[in-house]
Order: structure tokens, then sequence, then C-alpha cells
């Protein structure tokens, strides 16, 4: 019962060959569990207050503009 016997597990091994005496190795199959859908709930309307309004926002005042003086470029002519 060495390597070169077909039924031995040995043998089996040596040959790389699967049978009765050496079975193969069944692959594990799994299973993809989706994710269940989460329902999104609608946000309720907010509740104004009779009383109270929203304050009115401020708005910053605007600096004035700079304006540029534009230079002359200076050519040489000869």
């Amino acid at each position: 019962m060495g390597k070169g016997d077909q039924k031995s597990k040995k043998g089996k091994i040596t040959r790389g060959t699967s049978g009765v005496r050496r079975n193969k190795k069944k692959q594990i199959v799994e299973l993809l569990v989706k994710p269940k859908k989460v329902v999104k709930k609608k946000a309720a309307p907010k509740k104004e207050t009779a009383g109270k309004k929203a304050a009115p926002k401020k708005v910053a005042a605007k600096k004035p503009a700079v304006k540029k003086v534009a230079t002359e470029k200076k050519t040489t002519e000869e």
C-alpha cells in the first residue's frame, strides 16, 4: 500500500485523484443576504407658532469697490 497503489489514500494523493478513500472537499456556498430596505419616514410638517415670526436676516454692508488706475506701458522707440 504505497504511493503507486491506486486505491490507497497515499496513491490518490500522488496521482491527484479522488474517490471513495479520498473524497473531494465540498465547496462552501455562501448565500448573500440582501439587507432589508429601510423605509424613510416623511418628515412631519413643522408646526408654526402663531405668536412668533422668524427674525429677518441681517445683511452685511457691502464695501465700495476700489477703482484701479490703469497704468500705461512705456515703450522705447528708436
